[in-house]
C-alpha cells in the first residue's frame, strides 16, 4: 500500500485502500472514473504566478478539478484513476481541458500558461493536439510545460524527445518540485529548464544544510544558463522574504492569489523576460558531440578502464545529485566486477544507466539498462558521462577496429569537462534508454506528479498554499525521502542485502574457493576504507596484498591451515593500508560458505580494525614491563651496595639465613669467607678517598667474578663471600682453597696500592647453623689471620 500526504494538508491518498481518504466512503469504481473521462467532466482553475519585484502577473498555473461531489477533489480523482488504470487518460484530458479553457478566455497578452506532464503520456499525438490548440488560440498561448524529475527517470528517451518537440513549437520548460528530491538536481542539467520551481518546503521550513545545498546548485545553474527561479508555497511575508533570499524572481502561493475559475483582473500583467533557448538539435552519438578540431588521443583499453574508474569515483563524491550514463559495446564487457561497481553507484547516485548490445533492462541492481542495435553509432564507442550540478566530465572514445587481444584494442578518445559537451553527450545516451513500466496499475500512482509529492507529500492540484483545516504535522523537509520498494521482489532483495553490508562499519569480503589463488569476489565499502584500495583494484586478486614486513607469518600459516580444513577461525594480525603503508591491527573472523553438496565454495571474512585496542594492550604490557623494571631497580637500590654493586649488609644476612635453612634441610654445608682490607685507612690518608673507592671497587669486581658464590659488602672495608650447597666433609677444604686463591688474586689486583686482604673462614654445621654464629667465627679467624700476617711482616723486617 502506498500512502502519501501533502505537507500542509490533511488529505491522504491510499492506492489500495477500500475507502476514500476521508469519510470512509467506497473508492469510486472504474465506470465512475471512465464516465468522468468520457464526458470530459473536468474543469480548470488558475493560480497566478507573479514577478516578485513589481507584483505583476506573468503566468497562471492550470490546476484541475473533477465534477461536483467527491470527485471534485483532485487527490480523490487521481487516486481512483491510478487505482483503475485510467491515470494517463485522465491526465491527457486535464491538460487539453486546461489549454482549451485558457484559449477561450480573454487571456492577457504575453502571460504564460503553466501545464503539467504525466510520464505515461508522452506520445506524439497528444502533444501535437496541445501544440495546435495553443498555436491557434485567439492570442497564441505561451505555454510552459512543468516536468518532475520522476518523468525523466521513468521515461528519459520519450521525455527528452517531447521536450525537443515542444521547444521547437516555442514552448518553455519548467522543472517542478526542485529540492523535494535530489534527483531533480541530478536531471536539471539534462532537461535544461527555463524555469526552476522550488518546492514549497524550501520557503515554508526552517533553513538548514539541505536547503543551502539546493540553493547552491540551483543558483549556479541559473547564473550559468539564465534560467528563472520560481518559489512555490508563498503564503506570508516571511515566506516571501525567504523566497527572495533563495534567489527567486517569480513567486506563487496564497499570498498572491488562490486558484479560481477566472483570472485575476485586478492584478497588473506582464510577460516573462526569458533567457536564451537551449540548443534542441540532438547529437547522433556522444562522440559526435565533440566539436570540430578537438584534439584526439589514442590508447589501448587499460588506460581507458582506469579513466572510467576515475570518473566513477568522481561521481561518487557528488552523491545523489549526480547522473552517470555509460556505453558498453557488448553485454560481455559488462563484467561481474563492473556490475558490482555500477550497482554501488546506483545506490549512491541519482541515476545510473548502461547501454550495450544484449544488455537487459536492469543489468545490475538499480542500474537502468538499454539494448543497442548492432548498427547503432554507439556500437563503436566507449562513453562514460558524469553530470552533476557542480561537475561535468565525459570520456568519449571510438573503437579503431583492431583485431587480436582484447586488452590491446586501440581507441581514439577525448576527455571533456565542457558542460555543454557533457550535457549533449548525456542527452544522446539517455535518448536510447527505454521506459520503466509500472509493475502494477497502482504503481503508476507513485510516478504521478499530481499525487506523489517527493518527500512524502501530495500535490493535489488545489494550488500552492496550506489547507486551513490542516491537522497533520508536516514532514521534515531535510529528511531524505526513500523510495518505496517491495521486499519480496528478488531484484530488490539483493540491493537491500548490499545496503545492509554497506551500512556495517566492519569490512566484509568474500573469496571464491573454487578458483585458483582464491580471489576476492566481493568487498564492501568498509573493506575499501580499511584496506586503502577500491573494489575494482582488489576484485579478482588474493587478499595477501594486505600483508607487510611485520605481519606474523605464523598467524598467516594458522589462517591458511584453518581455511584448508574448512573451519571457522579468528585471528588478530598486523595488516598494511595501501597507499600510506600505514600498519593496522585486523581482527578477522572467517567462516566457510558451503554449496548444496557440502563443499566449501566461498569464504566470508569479517574485518574489524582493533588497532586502538591492540595498541592499548601493548601499551599496558609495556607499562607493566616498565613497572617491573622500576620495581627491580628499587629492589636493587634497597638491597645492593652502590659502591661495588654487591649485596648490602641487610640483604646478605637474609640470603645467608635462607642458605643455612636449605643446608639444614638437605644436610649440606655453607661456607663463609669474611674479608677485610688491611690498612685501608692508610690508602685514604695517603692517596685520597677516590683511591679508597677504587680499592673497594676492585675487591668487589674480584668477588663478583667467582662463579657459584654470593658476594656482599657489609660495611666499610669488610666483605662476605658465601658458598652454599656444599658437602659437609669437603666444605672446609674448598673454602680454604678458595681463600688461598682469592688472597693471591687480590694481592695482584691491589699491588699498586700496597694493600692486602685478610680472610677468615667458617662453615656450617661445624661452626653453627645460625648466621650470627658463622659471622662471629669467621670474623674471629679473619682477625687472627690479620694478626698472623702482621707478625710475619714484622719478622721479615727484622730478618
Amino acid at each position: 500500500m502506498t500512502k502519501a500526504t501533502r505537507p500542509g494538508s490533511s488529505v491522504r491518498v491510499q492506492s489500495r485502500a477500500a475507502t476514500y481518504p476521508r469519510g470512509g466512503l467506497p473508492v469510486p469504481s472504474k465506470p465512475d472514473i471512465a464516465a468522468v473521462v468520457d464526458s470530459r467532466s473536468v474543469h480548470t482553475v488558475f493560480q497566478p504566478v507573479v514577478d516578485l519585484d513589481d507584483g505583476a502577473v506573468v503566468a497562471y498555473e492550470a490546476l484541475s478539478r473533477g465534477p461536483a461531489g467527491p470527485l471534485e477533489r483532485p487527490d480523490v480523482l487521481f487516486a481512483a484513476a491510478a487505482e483503475h488504470g485510467l491515470l494517463a487518460s485522465l491526465d491527457q484530458l486535464c491538460r487539453s481541458t486546461a489549454v482549451r479553457q485558457a484559449a477561450s478566455m480573454d487571456w492577457p497578452e504575453g502571460v504564460a500558461l503553466f501545464v503539467n506532464v504525466e510520464p505515461a503520456v508522452l506520445e506524439a499525438e497528444p502533444l501535437d493536439e496541445l501544440i495546435a490548440l495553443a498555436r491557434f488560440a485567439p492570442r497564441e498561448l505561451r505555454v510552459v510545460l512543468e516536468i518532475t524529475e520522476r518523468a525523466i527517470s521513468a521515461r528519459p528517451a520519450e521525455l527528452l524527445a517531447s521536450v525537443r518537440r515542444l521547444r521547437q513549437a516555442g514552448w518553455r520548460i519548467a522543472l517542478d518540485d526542485v529540492g523535494a528530491d535530489d534527483m531533480s538536481l541530478a536531471f536539471m542539467p539534462l532537461l535544461q529548464p527555463d524555469i526552476i520551481k522550488l518546492d514549497l518546503s524550501l520557503v515554508q521550513r526552517r533553513p538548514g544544510p539541505a536547503i543551502a545545498r539546493i540553493m547552491n546548485a540551483v543558483n549556479a545553474y541559473a547564473q550559468r544558463t539564465g534560467a528563472i527561479i520560481l518559489a512555490e508555497g508563498i503564503e506570508n511575508e516571511e515566506h516571501l522574504h525567504i523566497a527572495r533570499a533563495l534567489g527567486a524572481r517569480l513567486g506563487q502561493g496564497w499570498l498572491f492569489g488562490r486558484p479560481a475559475a477566472d483570472l485575476h483582473p485586478g492584478l497588473p500583467a506582464a510577460p516573462i523576460t526569458w533567457g536564451s533557448r537551449p540548443n534542441t538539435a540532438p547529437a547522433e552519438s556522444p562522440f559526435a558531440c565533440l566539436p570540430d578540431g578537438t584534439q584526439l588521443r589514442r590508447s589501448t583499453k587499460p588506460l581507458l578502464v582506469e579513466i572510467s574508474k576515475h570518473l566513477e569515483q568522481e561521481a561518487l563524491q557528488r552523491g545523489s545529485t549526480c547522473v552517470v550514463v555509460a556505453t558498453f559495446q557488448h553485454a560481455r564487457q559488462f563484467t561481474p566486477s563492473t556490475a558490482q561497481r555500477y550497482s554501488a553507484l546506483a545506490e549512491r547516485l541519482g541515476f545510473v544507466a548502461a547501454i550495450g548490445q544484449d544488455l537487459p533492462h536492469e543489468p545490475a541492481p538499480g542500474v537502468r539498462g538499454a539494448d543497442m542495435r548492432a548498427d547503432d553509432a554507439l556500437a563503436e564507442e566507449w562513453d562514460v558521462v558524469v553530470l552533476a550540478p557542480h561537475f561535468a566530465a565525459a570520456l568519449l572514445a571510438r573503437d579503431l577496429g583492431d583485431s587480436g587481444d582484447e586488452s590491446e584494442r586501440r581507441f581514439e578518445f577525448a576527455l571533456s569537462y565542457d558542460r555543454e559537451i557533457v550535457s549533449s553527450a548525456a542527452e544522446a545516451l539517455l535518448s536510447r534508454v527505454s521506459p520503466v513500466e509500472p509493475r502494477s496499475e497502482h504503481d503508476s500512482l507513485s510516478s504521478s506528479p499530481r499525487l506523489d509529492h517527493p518527500g512524502g507529500g501530495v500535490r493535489d492540484r488545489r494550488g500552492e498554499g496550506s489547507d486551513p483545516t490542516n491537522d497533520v504535522d508536516a514532514a521534515d523537509p531535510e529528511r531524505e525521502a526513500a523510495p518505496t520498494r517491495r521486499t519480496d521482489d528478488p531484484l530488490i532483495a539483493l540491493p537491500q542485502l548490499r545496503r545492509a553490508l554497506e551500512a556495517t562499519t566492519n569490512g566484509v569480503s568474500i573469496v571464491d574457493m573454487t578458483r585458483p589463488d582464491h580471489p576476492l569476489v566481493y568487498v564492501n565499502s568498509a573493506f575499501e576504507r580499511l584496506s586503502g584500495r577500491r573494489a575494482d583494484q582488489v576484485l579478482g586478486t588474493n587478499c595477501r596484498f594486505m600483508q607487510g614486513p611485520a605481519t606474523d607469518r605464523a598467524a598467516v600459516r594458522r589462517i591458511s591451515e584453518a581455511v584448508a580444513q574448512g573451519r571457522q577461525y579468528e585471528e588478530t594480525i598486523l595488516n598494511y593500508r595501501a597507499g600510506s603503508d600505514e600498519p593496522w591491527w585486523n581482527e578477522i573472523h572467517f567462516a566457510p560458505i558451503r554449496d548444496d553438496s557440502g563443499r566449501v565454495c566461498q569464504y566470508i571474512g569479517i574485518q574489524n580494525d582493533v588497532t586502538a585496542k591492540v595498541e592499548a594492550e601493548l601499551a599496558l604490557q609495556a607499562e607493566r614491563l616498565r613497572a617491573d623494571a622500576y620495581s627491580a631497580e628499587l629492589e636493587k637500590l634497597a638491597f645492593t651496595d652502590s659502591m661495588t654493586g654487591l649485596l648490602n649488609r641487610r640483604r646478605a644476612f637474609a640470603v645467608l639465613e635462607e642458605m643455612l635453612e636449605r643446608a639444614q634441610d638437605s644436610h649440606g654445608s655453607v661456607a663463609l669467607l669474611y674479608l677485610d682490607v688491611d690498612d685501608f685507612k692508610q690508602v685514604n690518608d695517603q692517596h685520597g678517598h677516590t683511591a679508597g673507592d677504587t680499592v673497594l671497587a676492585l675487591v668487589g669486581d674480584e668477588l663478583s667474578s667467582i662463579v657459584g658464590a654470593t658476594a656482599a659488602r657489609i660495611g666499610g672495608d669488610e666483605f662476605l663471600l658465601v658458598l652454599d650447597d656444599l658437602e659437609s666433609s669437603s666444605a672446609i677444604a674448598r673454602a680454604t682453597h678458595l681463600a688461598d686463591q682469592l688472597d693471591i688474586d687480590l694481592r695482584n689486583a691491589l699491588r699498586r696500592f700496597d694493600v692486602s686482604v685478610s680472610i677468615g673462614i667458617s662453615t656450617s654445621p661445624h661452626d653453627g647453623d645460625r648466621c650470627d654464629a658463622l659471622l662471629h667465627a669467621a670474623d674471629r679467624r679473619m682477625y687472627q689471620h690479620k694478626a698472623d700476617s702482621k707478625f710475619k711482616q714484622a719478622v721479615d723486617k727484622l730478618g
